[in-house]
């Protein structure tokens, strides 16, 4: 069982919690983690041949993990020229060849946000729970046949103390090895 984690993460040299958490990702047997600023620094993403190269990628792997931090209510820009690029293709382009091959892939969606949970809340300052903001990538997940997994959400990101990021990192890694051991229907339908 080949799990993936595609981090996107605009400048990891200035973080924190996404860095830990993909250290500890890494610890897991079967998980892979990628560092998708590393490979496209400028942010761009060619859907043919950049395209071909990340639809390969995830057809290697049973399970995909999409890492980044939560930026004003978004996912940050290369994440978002990603799914231009990659789903794209395999779902509109080379539906035969990738896409339908790629369904059925359980994903999880881990996102660090920098305030508290009751922040997110209807009468919190961002209004609205950190897990609706993800319905974007959820709907993309139905779209393209998904199994959905419940969100790994990790608050005061960059206001966590060492013993507070060593507990997150913690439980992502005890998360990603759980959830590499379930069958892939039991991930709650897109």
């Amino acid at each position: 069982m080949k799990t993936l984690v595609l981090m996107f993460h605009p400048d990891p040299s200035r973080s924190k919690a996404n860095v830990a958490l993909a250290e500890a990702a890494r610890s897991v047997p079967g998980v892979e983690v990628v560092d998708m600023q590393a490979l496209y620094p400028d942010g761009r993403l060619d859907m043919f041949t950049d395209g071909a190269v990340e639809a390969a990628r995830l057809l290697g792997a049973d399970r995909l993990v999409l890492q980044f931090p939560v930026q004003w209510y978004a996912t940050p820009p290369l994440l978002r020229a990603w799914q231009d690029a990659v789903p794209t293709r395999m779902f509109y382009i080379a539906y035969e060849a990738e896409g339908r091959r790629l369904e059925g892939t359980p994903i999880l969606i881990a996102a660090t946000a920098g305030n508290v949970p009751e922040a997110y809340t209807p009468r919190g300052q961002n209004l609205i729970p950190l897990g609706e903001l993800l319905n974007p990538l959820r709907a993309t997940a139905h779209r393209c046949k998904l199994p959905w997994a419940s969100p790994f959400l990790i608050y005061r990101a960059d206001k966590l103390t060492a013993s507070g990021l060593a507990d997150a990192a913690s439980s992502y890694a005890t998360r990603l090895s759980d959830w590499a051991a379930e069958d892939a229907p039991a991930c709650a339908a897109a």
